[in-house]
């Protein structure tokens, strides 16, 4: 049987609200073979507290000063000892209890998996699928219209898993998607959904910075014209998905 050692990492910076959520999610996992990494900002708003409840049940925690998210994602990656690596970060959750069991008896030693992520909001209710549907089969070019897979719901064979790029403030984790893709050999659609994504964050708050760096790791692997062409076909995209739901909303 498939028993590879799977590292969750969550990073965490005053989410007194959301992390006990977040922690019980992995905690909560029939699946045994988890090493759980917490990675927290030095938090101060009782989101210590609340991780101090479950300390015996964590593998590794540090809570100090960062330069940013993919910093404190980083030090997650530094010290991690799994076969596999996902980062499941405060306020997003699998997606029930029986995830990671299914995710590693869909295939055996792949050097990817990946499924479909359902949007959460503030309250924890569900706000359906994500716009941007996860592809039947996934390759590194597969970003060229958007980021179809969530970096809740991609499992990363740990030695293809590498730094995340400093230079990215909010969309590093595209970036270090494409760079595992390139290198992996077989990538496995566990065709189900595998996580839970708290809308909202960095990216949605300064969502011009985002966009700007989508664009510019976009342009490292595709190439400038096809990229610009990509994302005339993204704003249609975009544009006929808000229409047909405005319409369905009437």
């Amino acid at each position: 049987m498939f028993n590879p050692k799977l590292t969750v990492i969550t990073i965490v910076y005053n989410n007194v609200r959301d992390i006990e959520r977040t922690m019980l999610s992995v905690l909560g996992q029939t699946y045994a073979n988890i090493e759980y990494i917490i990675i927290d900002g030095l938090s101060n708003d009782g989101t210590l507290q609340v991780i101090g409840k479950y300390e015996k049940r964590i593998s590794k925690l540090i809570s100090e000063k960062d330069k940013g998210i993919y910093d404190a994602m980083n030090k997650g990656l530094a010290i991690a000892t799994g076969d596999y690596i996902i980062f499941m970060n405060s306020g997003d959750e699998f997606y029930d209890s029986g995830t990671v069991a299914a995710v590693f008896a869909s295939a055996n030693d792949a050097d990817i998996y990946y499924g479909e992520t359902e949007m959460i909001n503030d309250e924890g209710q569900s706000l359906g699928q994500r716009r941007h549907k996860a592809p039947a089969k996934f390759t590194w070019r597969g970003f060229k219209y958007g980021m179809s897979i969530s970096h809740q719901a991609i499992y990363i064979r740990r030695t293809l898993a590498e730094p995340y790029d400093s230079r990215y403030q909010l969309s590093a984790d595209i970036d270090w998607i494409i760079r595992a893709a390139k290198k992996a050999k077989t990538i496995v659609n566990v065709n189900r959904h595998v996580a839970k994504y708290l809308v909202g964050g960095m990216s949605k708050k300064k969502h011009k910075q985002s966009l700007q760096e989508r664009f510019d790791i976009m342009k490292r692997y595709y190439g400038l014209v096809p990229t610009i062409l990509n994302h005339v076909v993204i704003a249609f995209n975009l544009g006929w998905y808000w229409l047909k739901n405005k319409r369905t909303n009437d």
